[in-house]
């Protein structure tokens, strides 16, 4: 149960709960998406066309990436930058749930929760995203400084990276490509949760229960489909956003072809669609998408999974 559910007064789960449950699902899934995450970012940053007919092009597919970072940089490459991505995924899910369990009781109680159930669930998803953006958005930065940069490392630990940043580019690095971030993260986030309640109960016409317990395998597919729907309509941002993120980085992406400087948003889109076309806005959509899937859908699973192992906890000693 995703939100608060007025319906089901006994089975909402408590705020503390709520939180833990967000933090260990955004735990669990980030350990197995990381290795996508990495190779989607290398995409995203690369200005050559992901194709085998650009000589230049290091990476041109999911496969031979794959390879080339495992032959070049070993199988840890695909975890780099996995400790600021687990505090990302830890403190983001807890403040997204509590923050989306908290509005949602509020439209509710304001008397518009029932009568429009897609669009609360969108504008409460959308803004419980963006303020677990603002929360967590400097870790964000570090894991893709982590996860962009190649051998040998510019940044050796965290700390050191945090340490380095501060000195050479000042305070408000930590917060490179945050408006671009807000502005994809409202719709993206928005249609995960709108779309993920649209899903299940699309799935519970199509597919009736008839007593079977299918809750959790509900959860997955429909999780997975609303990160599909959601990653596809706001691809573009997510890449002006790590494109603005590695700025004043770019001594350490010279062993992966050609880089760019970029001044703001708007400049970012322009030098994209100038010198990249219109494809250049969704280099990285395959992984991204295999990443969404996977993610959306087991963020959804380990959470409803978590609420319902609470409930039973408490059922149990009641």
């Amino acid at each position: 149960m995703v939100g608060y559910d007025p319906k089901a007064d006994d089975r909402n789960n408590s705020k503390f709960e709520v939180a833990v449950a967000g933090s260990v699902s955004g735990l669990v899934t980030r350990v197995l998406i990381s290795p996508l995450d990495v190779i989607k970012i290398r995409f995203q940053l690369q200005i050559e066309r992901l194709s085998h007919g650009d000589p230049k092009a290091k990476y041109h597919g999911i496969l031979q990436a794959s390879r080339q970072i495992f032959r070049e940089e070993g199988p840890t490459a695909f975890w780099k930058g996995h400790i600021p991505a687990q505090l990302l995924s830890v403190g983001y899910g807890a403040v997204q749930f509590l923050s989306f369990q908290l509005l949602t009781e509020l439209v509710h109680r304001a008397n518009v929760y029932d009568t429009h159930e897609f669009s609360a669930h969108f504008v409460c998803g959308g803004l419980s995203a963006c303020a677990a953006t603002l929360t967590i958005h400097p870790v964000d930065v570090l894991r893709t400084r982590f996860a962009a940069q190649g051998e040998p490392r510019v940044y050796k630990t965290l700390q050191d990276a945090v340490v380095t940043m501060y000195r050479t580019e000042g305070p408000l690095v930590f917060y490179k490509g945050l408006a671009p971030t807000l502005i994809a993260i409202f719709p993206y986030a928005g249609l995960q949760f709108s779309c993920y309640r649209s899903l299940k109960h699309a799935y519970d016409w199509a597919i009736p229960a008839d007593g079977k317990q299918t809750g959790n395998l509900k959860n997955l597919l429909c999780g997975s489909g609303a990160g599909i729907i959601s990653k596809t309509l706001t691809y573009p941002l997510d890449l002006f956003k790590k494109r603005l993120q590695v700025g004043g980085f770019e001594h350490a992406r010279a062993a992966f072809g050609q880089v760019r400087s970029y001044t703001g948003l708007l400049d970012c889109i322009k030098q994209v669609l100038r010198e990249e076309g219109g494809r250049g806005f969704f280099k990285g959509l395959s992984p991204s998408l295999l990443k969404a899937a996977i993610s959306t859908g087991f963020v959804f699973f380990w959470y409803e999974l978590f609420c319902n192992l609470f409930h039973c906890m408490k059922k149990a000693d009641s």
